[in-house]
Formats: C-alpha cells, structure tokens, sequence
C-alpha cells in the first residue's frame, strides 16, 4: 500500500525515534512510504534546501498518489494538519496517532469526517499495531 507518513519538521522533533520505528515497520511489512525520509534526524536540514514551493508540490503529489495517509499528532504541526486536511478532501482515509495525555487540535478531534480515524496510544508497538489494523480494515476497500 501507498502511504503518506505525516510528522512533525520545524514544529518540533521530540518525536522522532516514535516516527522512525512506526515507518520502519510499515516499511519490514512492504509498503511504500515516500516520506520515509522525513522520519529521519538528517530531513530537517534536507527540507531547508527546498524552497516552500517544491515541498507544497512535492507533498501535494505525493498525497494525491497515495492510498492513505496516516499523520502522527503529538506535536503539533501546521504542515501535518494541511496534509491531513488536504487527504480528506480528496477522499482519502486517515490516521491520526498520538501519544496518550498529548492534546490534539480539536479541529482534528472534532472532525467527523467518516474517513478519519483518531487513536491514542502509550507505547509505540501500541502505536504500530493500531497502524496495522487500519491499513488492514482499508486495504480490503482499495
């Protein structure tokens, strides 16, 4: 399956090693991340190189490609709420993960968007596995 990682870049990297296990797991089960790279400590200075036009394109193709989007919320990121936005309006189906006890943005909380879906978790197996499940409740649907 095609699937767009969204992660927070500028608005903070506490999360980090969370994104790169998520995407490594994703990846050890065969599908395709082409954001794989963002989850990485090198991205940030990567991303500095492009100007906001090439990453707005960039990422705005890769969503459109995808065949869902799963977007880890702890911290916030106004990139990461366009994405999710954005994969929305096109139809695409959601996942928002994020740490338990964090607060999320009630405009995602609050969506009642049927194609999104919000979990919590406290661990990241727990997070991986909640991944797991919904790609597998939508890859009978695609």
């Amino acid at each position: 399956m095609n699937i767009y990682f969204a992660c927070s870049i500028t608005g903070g990297r506490e999360f980090e090693s969370v994104y790169q296990e998520i995407v490594a797991a994703l990846e050890a089960e065969g599908h395709i991340i082409p954001t794989s790279h963002l989850a990485q400590s090198e991205s940030v200075q990567g991303e500095r190189a492009l100007t906001p036009r090439d990453v707005y394109e960039r990422d705005v193709n890769w969503v459109r490609e995808c065949d869902v989007l799963i977007a880890e919320v702890s911290v916030p990121s106004h990139g990461v709420g366009y994405e999710i936005a954005f994969a929305l309006q096109l139809g695409k189906p959601v996942l928002c993960l994020s740490e338990e006890q964090r607060q999320v943005s009630k405009m995602i909380t609050g969506n009642p968007d049927p194609a999104l879906k919000i979990e919590t978790y406290s661990t990241v197996s727990e997070a991986i596995s909640k991944a797991g499940d919904f790609l597998s409740s939508h890859n009978k649907n695609l």
